[in-house]
């Protein structure tokens, strides 16, 4: 057997050493975690006092009394909620038709791709300036809309306390519409990339079988998607939990529970941006403990995300 050349030998000693790319790799993911350690660690060092003050009665407290030392945050865990959700009903189905719309030859390349570079587009917009946005442009149309519902929908069920009066500009409805164009451009983004990843046999079978355009689209496409769909659904979700500062200027920032949707609201982050600032002694605390409540929420969420992904991609493994 003929010996090894030089370069060969180079080689077989470089691999014998360490493993460089493998120690960055474990480096960085252990950086990420002590990160994440760190950063819970002093929000449960900062919220510590306020957990061993309220306990548990924090979370079902209403009243929010900084010169009374008196906090309780029902009314913003329901308010981050409701604006979430509201936002995901309403971007869920622009955002689904968006990337159906993107993913398949409606229209020439271009214009596919003008209308994509647009969407995408509205991620790089900050978030105050939605909030300007919506303070000129949709609280002023929120107060058409409000008197018209509440005189449209007087004496209707369901629909008299979901818009019952005043309709005020700064209202839950106002900020979950801006919510929801906000996290547009992430649901359509990754459902258009699970979209264009479906094999094209699928396609081409499902004609094959009679199958017309939408049948294929809805019966065979989607279906195969529904994984992507899920994770752009929980992305999204935890990002309209997390928006500041354009939920803050829009929802009004209120403490009192209403069903109406043309009332004002508030939400956990909305409550930290507003009050830290001006923020001493037991109100820091406090506020410390309600930014825990949201990572609890936000890591909540992510975990039911997780299983009911891994729900999806079970169910659509033999469609693929």
């Amino acid at each position: 057997m003929s010996e090894q050349d030089p370069k060969s030998r180079a080689i077989a000693e470089i691999r014998l050493g360490p493993d460089l790319f493998h120690l960055l790799c474990w480096v960085a993911s252990a950086a990420a975690v002590a990160t994440l350690g760190l950063i819970i660690y002093e929000i449960v060092s900062g919220a510590w006092p306020a957990m061993q003050k309220f306990g548990l009665g924090f979370l079902t407290s209403s009243s929010w009394v900084p010169n009374r030392e008196n906090f309780g945050i029902f009314p913003f865990i329901i308010g981050t909620a409701a604006s979430s959700f509201i936002a995901i009903l309403f971007a869920l189905p622009l955002g689904l038709a968006i990337a159906i719309f993107l993913s398949e030859n409606f229209l020439p390349l271009p214009v596919r791709q003008v209308v994509r570079f647009v969407v995408e587009m509205l991620a790089a917009i900050p978030s105050v300036v939605y909030g300007l946005w919506g303070i000129f442009v949709v609280i002023p149309l929120m107060k058409i809309f409000g008197a018209w519902a509440v005189s449209t929908f007087h004496g209707v069920p369901v629909l008299e306390t979901l818009f019952a009066p005043p309709a005020y500009g700064n209202s839950m409805l106002t900020a979950s519409i801006v919510l929801a164009l906000m996290i547009l451009p992430t649901l359509t983004a990754i459902s258009r990339n699970s979209l264009t990843a479906v094999p094209g046999t699928l396609r081409e079978g499902a004609y094959a079988l009679g199958a017309t355009r939408w049948e294929a689209i809805l019966g065979v496409i989607l279906p195969t998607a529904a994984p992507g769909v899920v994770a752009a659904t929980i992305l999204a979700l935890g990002r309209a939990m997390g928006e500041t500062m354009a939920v803050a200027m829009l929802i009004g920032n209120s403490s009192r529970l209403s069903w109406s949707l043309l009332s004002p609201g508030g939400t956990l982050a909305g409550l930290l941006a507003n009050q830290f600032g001006e923020a001493e002694g037991m109100q820091v605390n406090s506020l410390m403990f309600a930014a825990l409540i949201l990572v609890v929420i936000t890591l909540f969420v992510n975990l039911l995300g997780e299983a009911v992904l891994r729900y999806t991609q079970n169910q659509t493994a033999g469609i693929r």
